[in-house]
């Protein structure tokens, strides 16, 4: 393992994820501001039945991250570029396809089954057909994504990630100005930004990576063999797209536009703060996948547990501090946010943090090739979020917009324990050891992170500045020492001690 590159590719994506965070949550209070709840409720809603249809894209980009690291890590630049080239001719495929779903079934639910204002029908389908262009151009762009993480050139990947983000900014300023629809102005500005990083992304990889020319093989074995792969992450990937944009469609079903805000709101906070834990996996995941393509499964193996539970303790440090002052930073942020962003958010964050284990424990069962069971199962049980919540509400057995996530973290509780169940079986891994040395540890540093909250919430009001900074602070310093102490075992702690003392010699 190359601890340098792991620990230099986890700086440029922290880098990027900060910057990142900033940007997008301003931008989101200066949309919300220019179109108002109900639009910028529609935007949520309509873009989401587009993403609905992503569940193809998803299963894939799985697959070709998976094998353009495989080929990487054997050295077989051979194989690499017919990887790509296959994998980039399905991207295509997959796109027709989503178009031809997205225009039919899609666009037939858009105007006979969506609650909006009637005078926004117009509105309504622009952005929907510009919606469609855009994740179209993502589509063609996965194969360019994985190449260059493959590849571990995450600076590359960090600096487009931030032109991205400054283009979405300007792009909001833009709104400000804007005398006609700003709803329809707004969707073809986003596709217009699409585009602009579809084309860097393919300039670059063109330039740097001799693989990336790509042309049309047909190798039917490889083909389907690929195709096969996809196929079991076909259906995991349809479980979380409709946990995801299924809750959104649930949500106005029974409680309008204005909840689909809120819930807007907190997808937003929810990508945010998933970029925070996917960019330290990203950093981790080529070389799970290397060491496995290798023979190395003890150091795959240890990668992952690593990985697993700093996952978890890098996101509970972020996600604690909001969960605590989410009111605060709510009126701050929005200034007026619609009704129940705040219990979203804040059940929303707990259920990544949980989430956030699994993350590692998914790649060491896809670098193994072997997850048609585990797809099946898992996929099987995550999709019971949307059916589940549907009947609970329909019925009126809990009428709350919150219950969407009550019923995501218990699945995502039973999930974990089914990965470690597979990880077990496919690789041996020791169920007892890690439940005991690791899992036991951050159970108790969330309780007593968790009851901090709770604490300082019952007998603090935290409604300036002053107050917030102070208490978050003295919080965080809490919270370290109680991560020190509970959180790490003898070993880390030699680990911690070392380290502090060449930061104090510096």
């Amino acid at each position: 393992m190359s601890t340098n590159n792991i620990a230099k590719n986890t700086a440029f994506l922290y880098f990027r994820m900060f910057l990142i965070l900033f940007i997008t949550l301003y931008t989101s209070r200066i949309v919300l501001k220019n179109l108002g709840a109900s639009d910028y409720g529609i935007y949520s809603l309509v873009g989401g039945i587009v993403v609905l249809f992503g569940f193809l894209n998803s299963a894939m980009s799985s697959a070709t991250q998976r094998y353009l690291s495989y080929d990487i890590g054997k050295g077989d630049l051979i194989n690499l570029n017919k990887t790509f080239s296959i994998t980039m001719t399905i991207h295509i495929g997959i796109g027709i396809l989503i178009l031809i779903l997205a225009e039919t079934i899609g666009l037939w639910y858009l105007n006979n089954i969506l609650s909006f204002p009637v005078e926004r029908t117009k509105a309504v389908n622009y952005v929907y057909q510009f919606s469609i262009l855009s994740f179209l151009l993502n589509i063609l762009q996965v194969p360019y994504n994985a190449l260059i993480i493959a590849r571990e050139r995450m600076k590359v990947y960090a600096y487009v990630s931030v032109i991205e983000v400054l283009l979405k900014l300007f792009i909001v300023y833009i709104l400000i100005y804007i005398k006609d629809d700003k709803l329809i102005i707004y969707s073809i500005l986003t596709f217009t930004v699409s585009l602009i990083i579809r084309l860097i992304y393919q300039i670059y990889c063109r330039r740097n990576f001799i693989e990336s020319k790509y042309k049309f093989i047909y190798d039917k074995e490889y083909f389907i063999e690929l195709i096969s792969y996809s196929g079991w992450n076909l259906f995991g990937n349809i479980a979380s797209v409709s946990r995801n944009q299924g809750n959104n469609l649930i949500l106005n079903l029974f409680f309008g536009t204005l909840i689909n805000a809120a819930y807007g709101i907190t997808m937003q906070v929810q990508s945010a703060v998933n970029i925070f834990i996917s960019n330290f996996q990203l950093a981790v995941n080529p070389q799970i996948i290397k060491n496995h393509s290798v023979g190395n499964i003890k150091e795959s193996i240890k990668l992952i547990v690593i990985s697993s539970k700093l996952s978890f303790v890098l996101t509970l440090i972020l996600i604690s501090p909001v969960i605590l002052n989410i009111d605060f930073i709510l009126e701050v942020w929005l200034i007026d946010s619609p009704k129940y962003t705040n219990y979203l958010v804040k059940w929303c964050l707990i259920c990544l943090l949980i989430d956030s284990i699994s993350g590692p424990l998914m790649t060491g069962i896809q670098a193994t090739g072997k997850i048609k069971t585990y797809q099946a199962v898992v996929g099987s049980i995550v999709f019971l979020n949307l059916p589940i919540s549907y009947f609970l509400l329909k019925y009126k057995i809990i009428n709350t917009p919150n219950l969407v996530f009550y019923t995501w973290f218990i699945i995502s509780i039973i999930s974990l324990f089914i990965r470690l169940y597979f990880m077990k079986t496919v690789l041996n891994f020791n169920i007892k050891e890690f439940l005991v040395k690791h899992l036991s540890k951050l159970l108790v540093i969330s309780i007593l992170s968790f009851t901090l909250i709770k604490l300082i919430n019952t007998y603090l009001i935290l409604d300036d500045l002053f107050k917030v900074t102070f208490i978050t602070t003295l919080y965080l310093m809490i919270m370290i020492i109680i991560i020190y102490f509970f959180g790490t075992g003898k070993d880390e702690k030699v680990i911690i001690k070392k380290l502090l003392k060449k930061i104090i010699k510096k």
